[in-house]
């Protein structure tokens, strides 16, 4: 995984009032969890404030970062856990930090990259991806930017789901059932293979109306 430094600080005040203010500030009030627990068993978390601009290099991009936070001077090395938009303005409202513990696995979602044609786009059909990341649990120095997956052998009509994958080195935590990817029958296939089967019956039938030959 890419690795990214962004720098934040510590925040005493919570409330929707404090969030507004920090947002006003360009801050983005964060959470950083880790694995200390309160009285009750939940999760413990750490309230930080990060720039908006400190942000956008990790929130809008496709890759996943190891992120490396500097918070008044004290480092942390965290995933991004939860993010949360405004529901009209798609502004980001809100981020859960997850810090990683180098002794212990790490459950994350990883995207997926179809890899080589398949035979089912060759032959007019058009590959759907059904779900954009997969949930894997490796130590994180051992968790890849991408999962490639290889398609070139998938014929119209056939699909992959997460039990035909496997990856060395990581555990697969998605649902087995859960499709990947298919290949889809499209219109223009549809007709292709309707018109290839009429011109058959036709030959077939006019095989059957020709006259014998004379001896």
């Amino acid at each position: 995984m890419k690795e990214i430094q962004v720098k934040g600080q510590k925040r005493t005040d919570s409330g929707k009032k404090a969030a507004k203010m920090l947002r006003k500030q360009g801050l983005i009030p964060c959470n950083l969890y880790g694995e200390a627990k309160d009285e009750n068993g939940r999760p413990q978390a750490l309230s930080i404030a990060v720039p908006m601009a400190e942000l956008r290099k990790v929130v809008y991009t496709p890759h996943i970062y190891v992120v490396n936070l500097d918070l008044d001077g004290e480092h942390h090395t965290a995933v991004l856990k939860e993010l949360q938009f405004h529901p009209v303005t798609d502004a980001l409202l809100h981020i859960d930090f997850f810090e990683i513990n180098e002794a212990k696995p790490l459950t994350i979602g990883i995207p997926v990259k179809l890899v080589g044609l398949a035979q089912g786009v060759r032959d007019g059909g058009r590959m759907s991806l059904i779900v954009r990341k997969i949930d894997v649990t490796a130590p994180y120095q051992q968790i890849p930017e991408v999962l490639e997956i290889d398609v070139t052998s998938m014929t119209i009509g056939k699909s992959k789901k997460v039990a035909d994958l496997s990856f060395p080195g990581l555990e697969i935590a998605t649902s087995k059932e859960v499709v990947v990817c298919t290949v889809k029958m499209t219109r223009a296939a549809t007709s292709a293979a309707a018109a290839a089967a009429a011109e058959g019956e036709e030959a077939a039938a006019e095989g059957e109306e020709a006259p014998a030959a004379e001896e």
